[in-house]
Formats: structure tokens, sequence, C-alpha cells
């Protein structure tokens, strides 16, 4: 035992065996598990674990070294095998001190059951997320095994990254609104006499249009989180696509766009849609606005019956936008519905497609991007019937 750790505590001699399980038998699954061969008795080959699995016996020396715990401590099981633990993982914690004798598994309180996960550093100061768990014949028993889980902490680490990237888009956009916000009520408070009622109109014109990018952007926020938590709510009820579709386009149409750019395609009959219509509705106004805002040309709509997602003998609706702009550069396509992806410098959040993504699947539905007739964008879309059980 390597200096810094109890030694372990003798097992008692009367600690029982599985029925027909001989001396001789125990030493060769021990024997195995030192050479690091072949599955253990439940089948299971701890090499096929995704996490780094180490194990150390009653007297504190490795048994178990599988290549996941090799590949991310960078130490050749072989070299492992049979060292005591601390000697063959050599951890500390973020102070630099050395985390064995810290938490000594095989002394201290007979009541402890294990190590939460938490950071420690391997050689080289490489982080890596640890746990253990310290396994005893019984509750206040000596520790017969001492398992440690570890995994790579790139996971979290990008989560870390996806979480301030979050932030900062935030805090950008809501920078600019708010400045504006602020300035022009000051300036009105301050010097209200001094301006027409057309200057002031122009501003409290220019106040309400940033305080609704305040409110789009908090409401996109909240969308997230509820995704990302599974946690977003459906109320479904009949939805005729068609009909949401001709209402965003006329609203596209009054906010200046010509209605020679809209092409819309219906193939019927369409299956009954059972769908939350504001989720809809902010899918296809997402997708419209993308077509007119960063494509060119003719933007043309087709809404088509489809075999529904999963569900050979089920029909749904499926939705495609297509325009006829530069479209979107093939290697970028993976990345279309991850946050903060944008197609272009002409604002937004990067924040819509991702959300789009979140809202069809949650509904059951797929959606993917292509390359349209056009050469621009394609994005089409699929949502399942969903009726309700009662109605079946």
């Amino acid at each position: 035992m390597a200096v810094g750790m109890s030694s372990p505590r003798p097992a008692h001699s009367t600690a029982p065996r599985a029925a027909g399980e001989e001396p001789d038998a125990l030493a060769a699954g021990s024997d195995g598990l030192r050479a690091g061969l072949g599955p253990d008795a439940t089948g299971i080959d701890p090499d096929d674990l995704p996490d780094g699995l180490v194990v150390a016996d009653a007297s504190g020396h490795v048994v178990c070294f599988n290549d996941a715990a090799a590949r991310i401590t960078a130490a050749p099981a072989a070299e492992a095998i049979g060292r005591p633990l601390d000697v063959a993982l050599p951890l500390e914690d973020l102070k630099g001190k050395r985390w064995w004798p810290l938490t000594d598994p095989y002394g201290g309180l007979a009541t402890r059951n294990g190590q939460p996960e938490r950071n420690l550093l391997l050689p080289g100061g490489r982080e890596v997320l640890v746990s253990a768990r310290y396994v005893r014949e019984h509750p206040t028993g000596p520790v017969r095994r001492v398992v440690v889980c570890l995994r790579g902490t790139e996971a979290r680490r990008r989560t870390e990254r996806s979480h301030a990237e979050l932030i900062a888009t935030v805090a950008h956009e809501l920078r600019s609104p708010l400045t504006s916000v602020k300035g022009f009520t000051a300036t009105l408070l301050a010097k209200w006499e001094r301006f027409t009622d057309d200057q002031k109109r122009l501003m409290l014109e220019t106040v309400d249009a940033d305080a609704g990018r305040v409110t789009r952007l908090i409401a996109e926020l909240l969308d997230i989180s509820r995704i990302d938590s599974g946690r977003l709510e459906l109320r479904r009820q009949p939805v005729d696509v068609s009909a949401a579709v001709a209402r965003h386009i006329q609203a596209l149409i009054t906010g200046g766009q010509a209605a020679e750019r809209f092409l819309v395609r219906t193939r019927g009959p369409l299956p009954d849609l059972w769908a939350d219509p504001d989720k809809v509705d902010q899918v296809l106004g997402n997708l419209l606005e993308n077509a007119v805002r960063h494509g060119e040309g003719t933007v043309t709509i087709e809404i088509a019956p489809a075999p529904a997602p999963g569900a050979d003998d089920e029909m749904g609706t499926a939705v495609t936008v297509s325009d006829e702009g530069p479209g979107i550069p093939e290697e970028s396509m993976s990345r279309v519905f991850t946050r903060f992806w944008r197609g272009s410098k002409r604002g937004g959040t990067g924040l819509g497609l991702y959300i789009v993504k979140g809202i069809v699947e949650a509904h059951g539905g797929t959606i993917t991007v292509d390359r349209g007739p056009g050469g621009g964008a394609e994005f089409r879309f699929i949502l399942p019937v969903s009726m309700p059980a009662y109605l079946v």
C-alpha cells in the first residue's frame, strides 16, 4: 500500500461464499480480471463499457482497468493491473492535494459507501470526472472492493461553453434594444416640450419596437429552457395548415413583400392534424421569415400528405418551404438546427431553427434541410396526425 492510504482492514475469515464457489474459482475470477480478459459472470465485458472502470480488491490493488480507463488516463492497463490503487490512479483535487489520502477508502468511517462525482486532476493537469463506490459485505464491514468510474470532461465542457455562449448572446441582444429604450425615454422625459408630435411618435414607435424585440428574445429563451428540460407543453387541437400558411403569407405581404413572391401548392386530401396551433404558427413563421430574409426569388410552400414518422400505416402532413437564394453550404447543413447557427449576418439570435426543431420533435415529427429545386434552402417538416386517444 502506498504511503497516505490506510491499510485495508483484514476481512473476516468467516465471510460467506456463494454456494459451490471454491477458492480456485475465486482465484481464477481474480486472475481473469487482472488479465482484463473476457466478460464477467453477467456476460458484460468491462472493455465494452463507455466509461472508465477501475476496480481494486480488498488489499487495495487494482484487479480491473478497462480500455476506457486506459484511454482517459493515458496509462496502459497492463501497467496498472496489480499495482496499488493510489499508484495506478494518482489523483489530485483542484487544490493540488492527493485525493486518495484525503478520502482513505479502506480506513475512515465504516459507514461510508462511496464518493460522489467530482472534478479531479490526473498527472499533467488533465481533468477527469471521478466517482467511487465502496463495496462491503455488510454495512459496517471492511471494504471488499473499491469501484471507480472515470469520465472525460469534454461533454461537460461543451455544455459549459454552450451556456457561456447563450449568456453572451443574450447580453449582446439585450444591450442594444435596452440602450435604445433607455436613451429615448430619458430624452423624452428631459426635453418633452422641445419635440414636435411627429418626433415624439417616432421615438415612442422605436421604443415599442425595441421592447417587442426584448419580449421575443425572452420568449425564445423560455422555449429553449422548456425544450432542453423536456417540459414544452402542447395544447393539441385540430389545425388547418393551409389556412395557417395563408395567414403568414398575408402578414408578409402586408409588411411590404410582393404577393408574386409566394407560391403555394397543396396536394390533398390532407389528413386531419392535431397539434398546438400557436407552436405550428411559430414554426411556419420562422421558416417563412428566414426564406424571405435570407433567400431570394420565389418562396415556394408545398403542403402534402406524407407517411408519419415512425408509423408505416399512418399518414401525416408535410410542409416544405424553399427559396431560390444561394442556399446553405453543404458543410453547414449538419449545424443548421444547433444553437447560435446563423446563415448570414442579417441579424437574428441564431436560436430560431433550434427552437423549430424542438417544437417539431415535441409533436412527434421530423424536420430536415436540403438544397431546393431552385438552388436555395429547402426545409421540410412532417407532423403526425396525433389524434387524441379518446377520439380514436
